[in-house]
């Protein structure tokens, strides 16, 4: 079966439900991440204190805790799996898109990876190796990035006719 070049095969009515679905898991995908930014954890040291929590610290505005076991793993455990999904979707859309097949490749196959860095690293962080917290802060970076990658492609190979592809 080929799968190259699908997408702009699909009748009017399924592109602008696949425009519609990609557009609505932006909205989500940034809504989560504007909530990494309110947590102060777009920065290494906000990072550590949102999972190590501030306890020790002097002069803070907000205090935090450190995070349970239990919180940890519900944390880590609904995230990547529904990040997963996310990925799953979107890489099976970027799937018969007309893009080069190593890119298609890459954009679909990374964003694992990094779901397992992000996440694991979060939690290797939280038991102390604290230089998790660079992995952790580069592959969130990345996974953000080929998101952003993925989900533009899709949207604008949705429209754009097969004889200019």
């Amino acid at each position: 079966m080929q799968l190259h070049g699908r997408i702009h095969q699909l009748p009017t009515y399924v592109k602008q439900f696949i425009a519609a679905f990609v557009i609505v898991l932006s909205v989500g995908y940034f809504t989560g991440l504007n909530f990494v930014k309110q947590t102060d954890s777009t920065n290494t040291n906000g990072l550590v204190e949102n999972y190590l929590g501030n306890e020790d610290a002097e002069d803070v505005a907000v205090m935090k805790f450190k995070k349970g076991e239990r919180e940890m793993l519900t944390i880590i455990h609904t995230h990547i799996l529904s990040i997963s999904l996310i990925f799953f979707l979107l890489g099976g859309l970027v799937a018969i898109t007309s893009l080069p097949k190593k890119l298609k490749a890459f954009l679909m196959i990374e964003p694992f990876f990094s779901i397992l860095l992000t996440f694991g690293g979060i939690y290797f962080m939280w038991k102390g190796m604290l230089w998790m917290k660079w992995v952790v802060m580069i592959s969130g970076t990345l996974m953000t990035v080929v998101y952003i990658i993925a989900a533009v492609a899709v949207l604008l190979q949705l429209f754009v006719s097969a004889e200019k592809k």
